[in-house]
């Protein structure tokens, strides 16, 4: 089951990571560009991502006890409830371009980012689109179609990055705004992909005909977005200091934003295969959940955990020895390679507690449980992690260092809070 989420999850990174890795030949200043584009686009699109992930334990739930009717109308409700949130979500993104400029970044990398984030803007309704559907599959156990429509996706966004980066086939060359043209173009294809695939299978094709037929029910809508909206909450905290970081991190000079961009890149990457396994286990424990096996959810959680821990050291192990070597996928500037080394050693530090806050935070996701992980993920992002970044770089002056050493913190919290959570409630189930 969780294979295809991976491959799913690593295509959704993938994009920003192509962009990022044939931009970075294109120039530095380029590469820093994106970098901050995609850190304040993230914020939205990581809050639209997690506002459609409340469908999956409710949709999971339904299946788990053959409720198929329950099924069709979560599935009404959900891409009801998915396109409202999307079109307001929009307007706000559309809305932070005229505070790029607030953001005391360099004028020559403002000058490039600006165009590129109104295109990254234009591709979120189609992406949000795509999430809805994907979410709603992956509730009934059917994970390999996002898989299938990512890859293919991501192939075409490689191809027409290749055009209009760097001007192929007489076209001109567009470097970053290339990249941007890429993105929306895959983005777009991505719900007309979902659409064919559902019309061409007749069995998925009655799931969508009798969910049109259902009734909008405000209950329904509300139970959708009292759960998608904390996660959405939950994601929209720890991408913020982040991309507060990445913020920060062009106070300090455009070598260190395109340096930080590369090893983020790389963490990014791993991370998404951790939170590929864990939505697999948000599938499991909704499932188990639905028909009240505890002793089945504890064992697919505690499992989850053990393949992403154990991922996750490996992912550790070759950020240290191949720190070197991994920036030159992205550039071949010698301060943005040496900058960006040392931060894959304080990735390969994080590693092990991020993977550990994801797998949690699924778990309680796949219970429904939702409203007190957003708080602790307030508590340890924003309030101690982004806070510790800011101390470590600029009064304790540890530069660059420091602010990934405050992401070290903020995430070790996370991790020990949500699984001290997840304990809690299996002592109250066995405790009756």
């Amino acid at each position: 089951m969780a294979f295809p989420i991976v491959l799913s999850q690593m295509g959704q990174v993938s994009v920003a990571l192509v962009d990022n890795m044939m931009v970075g030949h294109v120039g530095t200043t380029e590469l820093a560009a994106a970098a901050f584009s995609n850190s304040v686009f993230m914020i939205g699109m990581v809050f639209g991502m997690g506002v459609t992930y409340g469908l999956t334990p409710l949709v999971g739930e339904s299946f788990s006890k053959k409720d198929v009717d329950g099924m069709e109308a979560w599935l009404k409700n959900g891409v009801f409830s998915h396109l409202l949130a999307a079109v307001f979500l929009s307007l706000i993104m559309f809305g932070v371009y005229f505070f790029l400029p607030l953001m005391g970044q360099p004028a020559d990398v403002l000058e490039l980012a600006k165009p590129y984030y109104i295109l990254l803007c234009f591709s979120y309704l189609p992406f949000m689109l795509f999430f809805s559907s994907k979410q709603f599959f992956e509730g009934i156990g059917n994970t390999k179609m996002a898989m299938h429509i990512t890859l293919t996706a991501n192939l075409v966004n490689v191809v027409v990055n290749y055009v209009f980066i760097f001007g192929k086939f007489g076209f001109p060359a567009m470097g970053l705004y290339g990249a941007g043209i890429g993105t929306l173009t895959s983005r777009v294809l991505m719900p007309i992909m979902f659409a064919a695939y559902i019309v061409w299978n007749r069995k998925y094709l009655q799931y969508f005909i009798k969910a049109n037929a259902e009734k909008l029910q405000l209950q329904r809508i509300i139970r959708i977005l009292k759960i998608g909206i904390p996660i959405g909450f939950q994601l929209i905290v720890e991408v913020t200091a982040f991309a507060v970081g990445a913020v920060m991190m062009g106070w300090i000079g455009e070598t260190t934003l395109a340096a930080h961009q590369v090893a983020m890149g790389m963490a990014s990457f791993t991370y998404m295969i951790s939170l590929g396994v864990s939505q697999a286990n948000t599938i499991r424990v909704s499932h188990q959940m639905g028909i009240k096996d505890y002793v089945s959810m504890r064992t697919a959680a505690f499992a989850s955990t053990h393949l992403v821990l154990a991922f996750m050291l490996v992912a550790a192990l070759v950020f240290i020895l191949a720190r070197n070597l991994l920036p030159y996928l992205f550039t071949t500037d010698p301060a943005v390679i040496e900058i960006a080394a040392s931060l894959l050693i304080i990735a390969a530090i994080f590693q092990l507690f991020d993977g550990l806050q994801v797998v949690m935070q699924s778990t309680l996701r796949g219970m429904s449980d939702v409203t007190v992980p957003m708080f602790i993920a307030f508590i340890a992002y924003l309030l101690i992690g982004l806070p510790g970044s800011y101390v470590l770089a600029f009064v304790f002056e540890f530069g660059a260092q420091g602010i990934w050493y405050g992401y070290v913190i903020g995430l070790a919290i996370a991790g020990i809070l949500f699984y001290l959570r997840f304990k809690n409630y299996l002592l109250k189930v066995e405790l009756g």
